[in-house]
């Protein structure tokens, strides 16, 4: 196959929980995934050389300002494609062309989920025939997310997030996003929440049981009052205005705000579509917004398509 286009959807956190940090630098994680029905495409195309190139285009509002995806070997899905050329032996080479629609730098994975579907393009147009278990393998060397991003769905993750389970749960969600004019980095994040705690005992992380039994019975209010994420005092210590944002939605009536990720995007439980409709209006005005995205979840994750 000479090209292989595969969808891939965003990630949110409906709980994140965040441990001391360890020896290599990473922070123990217990956290409940969910995909959502944001995506971006990436296409895979065949060249003989070996070389692996890549080409970002997206609309505009998918940038925070002062942040650029990089085309180069700092992409994640240039990473990714080279993980598979290293596991398997394969000498071909690549172009990759990234569109983007999940927020750049918001704390929905967008980069992770690029390596996911530049793990299932490049497993296509060079035919290496990678199993699931192996291409889950190749993932967890890449980043945290992006196990998580070739299954979809809603998953418990622990470890660092990598270690990925199933969660049985009913129904689907409505969601509001607000993205913020500025990007955040992941690890200015954890370098802030690491300063906050310095000298406090941090607690190994768990994922609440109450939320887990509001998705076990699709109770949508009882999953609103049980978000949470551990990061929210880092990425409010670094970006202030975005308490405005999680106060503009719960005014609005959200059954629950919280930060997505290590932020700066809110995410915002709805009702049902016209109160998400509702939510967005609200946000719309709000000057700490760029951009505000409706959306459902769960979805499958990274697939082939066309």
């Amino acid at each position: 196959m000479t090209s292989a286009t595969v969808r891939v959807p965003a990630k949110i956190n409906l709980c994140l929980g965040v441990g001391p940090v360890r020896p290599d630098g990473f922070h123990p994680l217990a956290t409940v995934y969910q995909a959502v029905d944001l995506h971006d495409e990436v296409r895979a195309t065949f060249r003989d050389d070996g070389q692996i190139t890549v080409s970002v285009h997206a609309q505009m509002d998918a940038y925070a300002e002062s942040v650029v995806v990089p085309e180069n070997d700092e992409n994640l899905a240039v990473r990714a494609a080279r993980a598979v050329q290293d596991f398997t032996g394969v000498t071909d080479g690549v172009d990759l062309a990234i569109r983007k629609v999940i927020p750049v730098a918001g704390g929905m994975a967008g980069g992770s989920a690029d390596a996911a579907a530049a793990l299932l393009a490049c497993n296509e147009v060079w035919g290496t025939r990678l199993s699931r278990a192996d291409l889950d393998q190749i993932a967890a060397t890449i980043g945290s997310d992006v196990p998580f991003l070739l299954h979809g769905g809603t998953a418990v993750g622990g470890g660092r997030g990598e270690m990925v389970s199933p969660v049985l749960a009913r129904g689907g969600y409505h969601w509001v996003f607000a993205t913020a004019v500025h990007g955040l980095s992941t690890a200015s994040v954890f370098a802030e929440f690491d300063r906050l705690t310095e000298g406090q005992q941090v607690r190994d992380p768990e994922v609440p049981d109450a939320l887990m039994a509001a998705l076990r019975a699709g109770d949508a209010d009882a999953l609103g009052d049980h978000l949470s994420n551990d990061l929210t005092e880092a990425a409010l210590s670094l970006r202030p205005e975005l308490t405005d944002t999680l106060e503009i939605g719960l005014e609005a009536g959200a059954l629950g705000a919280i930060l997505s990720g290590s932020g700066p995007t809110a995410m915002f439980l709805a009702e049902d579509e016209q109160h998400s409709l509702d939510i967005s209006i609200a946000l719309s005005s709000a000057a700490s917004c760029a951009d505000v995205i409706q959306s459902r979840g769960p979805v499958p994750g990274a697939r082939l398509v066309g």
